[in-house]
């Protein structure tokens, strides 16, 4: 993997993501998940974005470089893994939703519970995270060059297989067609329409 093709917008970048491979390397072991299914935000012009009122604090990873973890938490329980991508200085970044573990089981299944079948192991942003052991330490990690937490090509996915559609759980914007996931894969996370989401223009 390398920076050129996580440096254009979100969009572009999101479709492109599925099949890579994020590794997490903490001190229980190595855990290896490949990305089904993907969400892309912007900055000013995405009203379901972070950085939609602009940069503060919590979102400055965001706004570049391309290649790192932006990793924030959500609704005060679960953290979710955010890849950056376009040009630095403009918000962009690719939300990841699901995935599918290929390394590591064992210690992801730990962490979310023995019982928890594989294919749910990944599902979802929040049991990304978990599963692969990522925390609010990991925010600004270097993908590329770093060594905790590192972003791989995986296989190549055919086109044919990449299905779009609205954004899950938003409430602004989410009928834009900013999801991109494996059709037909058994660890991409069910859709779901907020009860606060009211029809938008956009993208």
């Amino acid at each position: 993997m390398n920076v050129d093709l996580l440096a254009h917008p979100a969009e572009e970048v999101a479709p492109q993501l599925l099949g890579s491979v994020l590794t997490c390397k903490t001190l229980e072991g190595t855990v290896s998940i490949a990305i089904t299914e993907t969400e892309a935000y912007s900055g000013a012009a995405d009203p379901a974005s972070h950085a939609y009122r602009g940069q503060t604090a919590r979102n400055a990873v965001m706004f570049g470089p391309a290649g790192h973890l932006y990793v924030y938490r959500s609704h005060g329980l679960h953290w979710c893994a955010n890849i950056v991508t376009g040009t630095d200085g403009i918000a962009s970044a690719v939300l990841i939703r699901a995935g599918r573990v290929i390394e590591g089981e064992d210690l992801a299944r730990k962490r979310r519970g023995e019982k928890v079948e594989s294919s749910r192991l990944a599902r979802g942003p929040g049991n990304f995270c978990q599963a692969l052991g990522i925390t609010a330490e990991h925010n600004g990690a270097d993908l590329l060059t770093g060594t905790s937490v590192v972003l791989s090509g995986g296989e190549s996915v055919p086109a044919a297989l990449i299905q779009v559609g609205p954004r899950v759980g938003v409430s602004k914007a989410h009928d834009w067609q900013h999801r991109f996931y494996l059709a037909g894969d058994p660890t991409v996370s069910a859709y779901r329409l907020s009860p606060r989401a009211k029809p938008s223009a956009g993208a």
